[in-house]
C-alpha cells in the first residue's frame, strides 16, 4: 500500500521520467538494430563495417556526453528534457533521409547521444536528485520505461517497416517525439521536486533541502575520478551494456545462426521486459531497505548465466530463457546504478558524476557491436564469444563483492578525499 501511495503522491514526476526512458528507445541499440539488415543493404555494408560505423558514432556520443551531461546540474530538468527531445526527433529525421555513409554516421551519433545518452541520463539524474528515502523506488519506476519500450516496439516496428518501409518508420518516430513526447514531458516535469525529509511525518509541509535527509558529503567529479572504488564499480557497469548491446545489435544474425525467425526473436522481448520490471521494482524496495552498496555483488550472476545458456542451447525456448535471465540482471542493475552514485557521492554534482558513468556505459555499448562484428567477420562465431562474456560476468561478481565490502567499511561516502577536482 505504501508503494502505491508513493506512486499517487509523485505521479507527475514519475510519469515524466518514465516517458523520458520510454522515448530514449529511439536511440537504443535494440531499436536501431531492428533496421540493421535494411541499413546494411542500403549502404552495402558488412556486419563488421556497420558495427564499426556504429562503434565510432557511439564512442563520439560517449565523449560528448561527458561534457554535455553536466547541464542537468545547471538548468531545469524540463528545459533540458525538452531540448533533448527536439534533438532526438531531428536525429530520427536524419536517419530517414541519410543517403551516404557520413550522414549515416552522424545520424547514429545523434541517436546515441540524445536517445540512449541524454534522455536516460536526464531522467535518472532527476530521480536521484529529487528523492532521498524513496530513491530506489523512484529510479526503478522511471527505469521501467526502458522495458516498456523493449516490450512494445520490436514487434510494432517490424510490422510498421513491413507496411511503410524502414525510412518512413523513422519519420513516424520523429513525429511521435515531436507531437506527443515533447509536450507531455514538458508539462509533467515543469515543476521541480525537493526531497522530503523522512524524519518528518508524511503529511508534514516541511520540505528538506537536497541531501539534508542523507547527510552525504558532496563529492565533486574530480574527487570521484580519483576514487579507485569508482573504477572497480565501473567494471560492473560495463558488462550489461556491452553484452546487451552486442546481442541486440546482432539479434537478426543470432536468429539466423540458431534457426529462429525475426518474429520469434522479437516476440521474446516482452519476457525480458516483464522480468526487468519485476526485478527492478524488487531491487528498488531492497535498495530503500538495505542500500545499493549491499546489493552490488549480485546483479551480474543472472547475466553470466543468461549468455551461457544462449551459447550452449539451440532450442527455440532458449531465447525466452535467455531474455528472462538477462532481464533479472537488467532490473537489478537499473536500480543499483541509479541509486548508488547519490548514495555514495551525494547529489550536488550528480549530473557531472553520472555523465561519466553514463559515458562509460555508452562507450561499452559502442565497443560491443564493433568488436563482435569484427570477430564475426574474422570467423569467430558469436556463440564462442558468449563464453568469454559469461566468464567476464562471473569474475566481475568477485570484484563487486570486494568493492561492496570496501564501501561498507569506508562508510559509503561519509568521508571525502582531501584533494578536490572538477
Amino acid at each position: 500500500m505504501q508503494f502505491f501511495r508513493f506512486i499517487r503522491a509523485n505521479r507527475r514526476w514519475l510519469a515524466g521520467g518514465l516517458l523520458l526512458t520510454v522515448f530514449s528507445s529511439m536511440g537504443q541499440t535494440f531499436f536501431i538494430s531492428l533496421f540493421a539488415s535494411e541499413i546494411r543493404d542500403a549502404f552495402s555494408l558488412s556486419h563488421g563495417q556497420f558495427g564499426g560505423i556504429y562503434m565510432i558514432g557511439t564512442l563520439a556520443s560517449a565523449a560528448t556526453l561527458i561534457m554535455l551531461g553536466r547541464v542537468v546540474d545547471h538548468y531545469s530538468v524540463a528545459r533540458v528534457a525538452s531540448l533533448v527531445c527536439v534533438c532526438l526527433a531531428g536525429a530520427c529525421l536524419l536517419m530517414a533521409f541519410a543517403s551516404s555513409v557520413p550522414a549515416l554516421l552522424l545520424a547514429i551519433f545523434m541517436l546515441r547521444l540524445f536517445g540512449q545518452g541524454m534522455m536516460s541520463h536526464t531522467a535518472i539524474t532527476a530521480m536521484g536528485r529529487w528523492y532521498s528515502a524513496e530513491r530506489g523506488q523512484a529510479v526503478t519506476i522511471t527505469s521501467a520505461g526502458h522495458q516498456v519500450g523493449e516490450a512494445i516496439l520490436p514487434l510494432l516496428t517490424v510490422m510498421i517497416v513491413a507496411l511503410i518501409g524502414w525510412r518512413n518508420a523513422w519519420i513516424a518516430s520523429a513525429l511521435v517525439l515531436g507531437l506527443f513526447a515533447l509536450p507531455a514531458i514538458t508539462v509533467l516535469l515543469r515543476v521541480e521536486r525537493v526531497p522530503r525529509n523522512p524524519t518528518f511525518a508524511e503529511n508534514s509541509d516541511r520540505m528538506a533541502l537536497p541531501d539534508e535527509a542523507t547527510a552525504t558529503t558532496q563529492w565533486t567529479r574530480g574527487d570521484v575520478l580519483r576514487d579507485p572504488l569508482f573504477w572497480c564499480m565501473c567494471a560492473g557497469v560495463l558488462a550489461p551494456s556491452f553484452i546487451g548491446t552486442s546481442f541486440f545489435f546482432h539479434q537478426v544474425y543470432v536468429g539466423e545462426l540458431k534457426g529462429w525467425s525475426r518474429e520469434w526473436v522479437a516476440a521474446s522481448f516482452p519476457v525480458m521486459s516483464l522480468s526487468t520490471v519485476t526485478f527492478g521494482l524488487l531491487s528498488g524496495l531492497l535498495i530503500d531497505r538495505l542500500s545499493a552498496v549491499r546489493l552490488l555483488p549480485f546483479f551480474l550472476l543472472p547475466l553470466g548465466l543468461s549468455v551461457l545458456v544462449l551459447a550452449v542451447f539451440v532450442h527455440p525456448a532458449t531465447m525466452f530463457a535467455f531474455m528472462f535471465l538477462m532481464g533479472i540482471s537488467y532490473g537489478l542493475s537499473t536500480g543499483i546504478f541509479g541509486a548508488i552514485w547519490p548514495e555514495i557521492y551525494g547529489t550536488k554534482h550528480l549530473g557531472a558524476i553520472r555523465s561519466v558513468t553514463m559515458a562509460a556505459m555508452v562507450f561499452s555499448s559502442a565497443l560491443g557491436p564493433g568488436l563482435t562484428g569484427w570477430l564475426i567477420d574474422a570467423g569467430v562465431s558469436f556463440d564462442r564469444q558468449l563464453y568469454y562474456m559469461s566468464g567476464y560476468c562471473f569474475m566481475a561478481c568477485v570484484v563487486m563483492f570486494l568493492t561492496s565490502r570496501a564501501l561498507v567499511l569506508r562508510g559509503a561516502g561519509a568521508e571525502r578525499p582531501a584533494v578536490s577536482g572538477m
